[in-house]
């Protein structure tokens, strides 16, 4: 019982640690949107130094979970929350994956006034997609329901401002001898906010998998809306 519990608590410490070094990460990219091009270079090597540990912590922590279900044997409760806690790794290692192709989209574009134009829209896309992950995972740590269901209820927002940007975006276009330039600029947002979009969505599972642990209910692909 007793190496079961310390098992138990060593995964719950490091997903916590996992979780903080993953908000740190979303900060990043929020930081790298607000800073001039003279400081991409810099950000996004900080962004991909903070994806390599994040990649050892997901290893790492997947390793103890399935050790935990065949040296303990957890009972149901534990069972389920340690299934919960395995889906949201990788969920979370997906964003991780994202942050980083995000930043490096941005440090694609070449035209520094539509960038300048449209980085307002990037900047609220990310950090309202920055609180739904904060907000999902808190809610599997402190078992708030609550939290979780308002996360997926969001998801809603993400979407919006996604097809606002799209539209803002072509309006500022000009197609005549700058056409190619800015069709691969256009391109490149919109591998940016598809990629933000994504992030809202595993937040939206890491949600799901918080409700699963708590309530012992599969809501995935339910209407939480009705």
């Amino acid at each position: 019982m007793l190496q079961k519990d310390k098992a138990l608590k060593k995964i719950d410490k490091d997903f916590k640690s996992y979780a903080d070094l993953m908000m740190q990460q979303l900060t990043a990219l929020e930081r790298l949107v607000q800073t001039g091009y003279e400081k991409f270079d810099e950000e996004i090597k900080q962004i991909e130094a903070t994806e390599q540990k994040l990649d050892i912590y997901e290893v790492q922590i997947s390793e103890k979970i399935i050790n935990a279900i065949v040296l303990h044997h957890p009972v149901a409760s534990e069972l389920r929350n340690l299934m919960a806690c395995y889906r949201i790794v990788i969920n979370m290692e997906r964003i991780g994956d994202l942050v980083k192709d995000v930043a490096r989209f941005i440090q694609k574009i070449e035209d520094s006034k539509l960038y300048g134009d449209l980085s307002d829209f990037i900047f609220n896309m990310i950090t309202a997609s920055n609180s739904m992950v904060e907000k999902s995972l808190l809610s599997f740590i402190n078992k708030d329901r609550e939290a979780a269901l308002w996360t997926i209820k969001n998801d809603e927002v993400i979407d919006e401002i996604y097809k606002k940007m799209l539209k803002k975006g072509i309006k500022k276009t000009s197609l005549q001898d700058e056409a190619r330039e800015m069709l691969v600029n256009l391109i490149n947002f919109k591998s940016i906010i598809s990629k933000i979009e994504r992030i809202g969505d595993h937040a939206c599972h890491i949600a799901e998998a918080s409700i699963f642990a708590q309530d012992g209910r599969d809501i995935r692909h339910q209407n939480m809306m009705e």
